[in-house]
């Protein structure tokens, strides 16, 4: 952030923003105009490169097929691992939370790589679909209340040694595992427009999510 600006950068709205995913970006961006910052929000389509000076980056949600569109199109970038490097926050869900492990099925049946900024891995769960309102106690160490959103997938996310839980379910399902991995990279494979759900963990800070 230089000058006092945010620059908040929606990463392919026309593939993965099938659940109201702009949700996120809105409240992001006048929470962080509440504070008296200036926001510069970038919406990148999928034929565009990603830029690497960003603050925020969002990714949203999305069927099989664009969620496999977006991972391919985002390995050949190569550019969120350079922001990230640069010290970048990176908030995903859904579609785009499976997107930054190192591998998620695809519409094909096939494993996918991703992006490996997270060290979780993606599967298909058995069963039925999960779907309702989640509860979840954030790690005490961050000092935040308890993270609330509705969830809406089949998604099992397995975490791995080098990620730590953000939250443990109280509620819900959550990634399938009852946690949801932190890093610098992170976010639930279970909410949609969560910074709104979740107003006092986002209030605490504009970068916070």
């Amino acid at each position: 952030m230089s000058d006092n600006q945010l620059r908040l950068v929606w990463i392919y709205p026309d593939l993965l923003s099938t659940y109201g995913d702009q949700g996120n970006a809105l409240v992001v961006e006048r929470r962080a105009r509440q504070r008296g910052l200036d926001v510069a929000r970038l919406d990148v389509r999928s034929d565009q490169p990603i830029p690497t000076s960003g603050d925020i980056y969002l990714i949203g949600g999305g069927e099989d097929r664009p969620q496999r569109l977006a991972a391919e199109r985002l390995r050949r970038d190569g550019h969120l691992h350079r922001a990230v490097e640069n010290g970048a926050i990176v908030f995903s869900v859904c579609a785009g939370y499976q997107i930054l492990g190192h591998e998620f099925i695809n519409d094909l049946g096939q494993r996918e790589p991703g992006l490996g900024l997270l060290d979780v891995t993606s599967v298909r769960g058995e069963g039925e679909r999960c779907v309702g309102d989640v509860l979840a106690d954030i790690d005490p160490q961050l000092g935040l209340p308890p993270l609330t959103g509705f969830e809406n997938h089949q998604g099992v996310t397995h975490i791995g040694p080098g990620a730590r839980p953000f939250a443990r379910t109280r509620i819900g399902k959550g990634n399938g595992t009852g946690t949801a991995p932190r890093a610098r990279s992170t976010g639930p494979s279970s909410a949609r427009t969560c910074t709104a759900r979740s107003s006092r963990e986002t209030r605490r800070s504009p970068t916070c999510c």
